[in-house]
């Protein structure tokens, strides 16, 4: 249904809406009672009518009772009775009650009704009743005719009961009528305020709860239909502004959450890449493959043309690619090694910066050195966004410093080599340069000897002396042969238990092991020191002290300091011996000492016999490993 003036009416106010209909309803009631209060006073006016005119027919039969038994008993005149009734008609007769009801309708037929009850009283009854009363006893002829006068008297004052009970009935239906009426008036006020609400406030209220369900289920596109001026077309106002809001916010959020998920799967990616990235580097930094792998990564994941890696070998020189995409350097194709003297310099020989739109360079270094150049080709119109740059720069980071490790393990290689045929060259010079210098010396004296035949003799001595130097430096090579072919194979705790039970066996001799180095850890370069040192020290055992027992001990403290101790219950050492060119062994244990920064001790035991005593420092201090072994080896 529409309603085009109520709506006109609900535009503005839905409260002004329920306002006017409850002012209407309760102008309606009130009308309705006052009708209503109205009719039951003339109600209560008619009552009083009927009482009087009922009082009136009454009055009328009891004079007509009095005067027909005073004139049978043949009395004259109108007895005291008789006129107090007659005062009483006349009373009843002028009943303000019937006068209201003459007033409100003098032209209707009450009225004419009591105006011939009041005249037949007046011009008939009353005046045969003062004709009897003023001569004798009256006739029984009168008596009858003055009984008809009162008989019709009376059925005209039942005649204006009839009539008043029929006003009263007239205006018990008026009522009833208007009652009816401003109930029907209500009930079409109501119907209407119904209809009127429903379309001005339960459809836009449903309206309204419909699109909060569906924004609810995540409808952010909903919109009410209901908009205006008054109070649910504010709210329908305000709802679709709500409604608007929470869709750009939510389209905000979406797009921040996919914005979010695409970085943390970049993320993802960059890290992925790193790590493989940087396992390739780090197990293998100086392998072609490695930077090859990584080189088709940074294309994959920066949609590259290709890309390069060049280093410089060697100070000065030019440039080399160890690792390529897109082949060979077009730089140095096109203009020869130039072109690297221009790369290491910033730009190119035009004077043009390295960083093009479709050409990027990245440094290769450390904290220390330049190494290379990272070089990557872009398409035509792409730039590397701020993530892209950042992982290569990272990648090139790493890539210069697994260059740099390469470089520094090759020179430690190199110093190592060169440590190692320094110590080769200082044991020859130590052992058998001064054996063979000693020999030397010999052969010259046994050249002159057999050269004059007087001293023949002489020259049995100096063979028998050349021949206990060939035989102690061919021992000697055989000891430095076996110390130099001596490898960690094992832990040092196996390698030195090994050591003991060798030499002992070799001996015959119980060789007790105890080694705990607590929180110290060895570098390999002294465990080497460390284990020759106490083979050099068994082996002088073995061959000079003739011992039964022997103790080799290795223990670290918390401060660092390492003790190494190998004593016996040999004969003991006595004086330096004047010709030490049979003793080389002390002097490279002292070397050995001196090279781990420590100092060595060799003197005699408590008990006898001979105890060596190495104290050195420990290259790492603390060490989450500590070795503990303690072992008797028997022959």
């Amino acid at each position: 249904m529409h309603l085009a003036v109520p709506r006109l009416l609900v535009r503005r106010s839905i409260m002004l809406l329920v306002s006017v209909a409850l002012l209407a309803m309760t102008l309606i009631g009130l009308a309705g009672m006052g009708a209503s209060f109205l009719v039951v006073e003339r109600s209560q006016g008619s009552a009083q009518a009927i009482e009087a005119a009922s009082n009136l027919r009454g009055h009328t039969r009891r004079i007509a009772n009095l005067i027909a038994v005073e004139a049978l008993n043949g009395r004259a005149g109108i007895s005291e009775a008789a006129r107090g009734v007659i005062a009483d008609i006349e009373r009843e007769l002028e009943a303000a009650a019937l006068h209201r009801f003459v007033d409100e309708a003098p032209g209707e037929l009450f009225a004419a009704t009591y105006r011939g009850v009041h005249a037949g009283w007046d011009r008939a009854v009353k005046p045969r009743i003062e004709t009897l009363a003023g001569h004798g006893p009256p006739h029984a002829r009168e008596v009858e005719e003055l009984l008809a006068e009162i008989e019709a008297f009376v059925g005209q004052v039942d005649t204006l009961l009839v009539v008043i009970g029929q006003e009263n009935g007239r205006r018990i239906d008026e009522l009833t009528r208007i009652l009816m009426l401003a109930a029907s008036v209500t009930l079409g006020v109501v119907l209407v305020v119904i209809l009127l609400l429903q379309r001005a406030l339960l459809r836009p209220l449903g309206g309204l709860l419909d699109a909060a369900r569906r924004i609810a289920g995540g409808d952010f596109g909903v919109r009410v239909r209901y908009t205006g001026e008054d109070e649910l077309g504010q709210v329908g106002s305000a709802f679709n502004l709500m409604a608007d809001e929470l869709a750009r916010h939510y389209h905000l959020l979406e797009q921040r959450v996919a914005e979010k998920t695409a970085e943390l799967q970049r993320s993802n990616r960059s890290l992925e890449l790193l790590y493989h990235a940087i396992a390739r580097l780090y197990q293998a930094p100086a392998a072609a493959e490695a930077y090859e792998a990584t080189l088709r990564d940074i294309d994959r994941v920066a949609g590259l043309e290709g890309s390069f890696v060049c280093i410089e070998p060697r100070p000065g020189g030019p440039a080399a690619v160890i690792a390529s995409s897109m082949g060979a350097c077009p730089d140095r194709a096109a203009r020869g090694d130039d072109a690297c003297g221009a790369c290491r310099a910033g730009s190119d020989g035009d004077g043009l910066a390295l960083h093009s739109p479709t050409l990027l360079r990245f440094p290769l270094r450390d904290r220390e050195h330049h190494y290379g150049m990272l070089r990557l080709s872009l398409p035509d119109g792409v730039r590397l966004e701020d993530w892209q740059r950042q992982l290569v720069e990272a990648l090139s980071r790493h890539m210069g410093m697994a260059l740099g490790a390469a470089r520094r393990s090759e020179q430690e290689r190199l110093l190592a080599l060169q440590e190692e045929r320094s110590v080769i060259a200082r044991e020859l010079h130590d052992s058998l340069a001064q054996a063979l210098s000693y020999m030397k010396i010999q052969v010259s004296l046994l050249q002159h000897a057999l050269a004059d035949p007087a001293r023949a003799a002489e020259a049995e001595p100096i063979l028998a002396d050349l021949r206990e130097g060939i035989s102690a430096a061919y021992r000697q090579l055989r000891e430095l042969l076996v110390s130099f072919r001596l490898g960690l194979s094992a832990d040092l705790a196996t390698l030195m238990r090994d050591a003991a039970r060798e030499h002992g066996t070799r001996g015959g001799v119980e060789v007790a092991l105890e080694v705990d180095l607590g929180p110290c850890l060895l570098s390999p370069n002294q465990e080497v020191h460390v284990l020759q040192i106490v083979r050099e020290a068994l082996s002088n055992m073995v061959r000079h002290a003739g011992a039964r027992h022997a103790r080799v001990e290795l223990r670290g403290r918390a401060d660092g300091e390492v003790l190494l101790a190998v004593s016996d219950d040999g004969c003991g050492i006595g004086a330096p011996p004047a010709d030490s060119r049979n003793h080389h062994g002390l002097a490279i244990m002292r070397e050995r000492a001196r090279s781990m920064g420590g100092e060595i001790e060799i003197a005699s035991g408590g008990r006898g016999g001979t105890r060596v005593c190495v104290r050195f420092h420990a290259t790492t201090g603390v060490a989450a490993l500590g070795v503990s072994v303690q072992e008797e080896v028997k022959a």
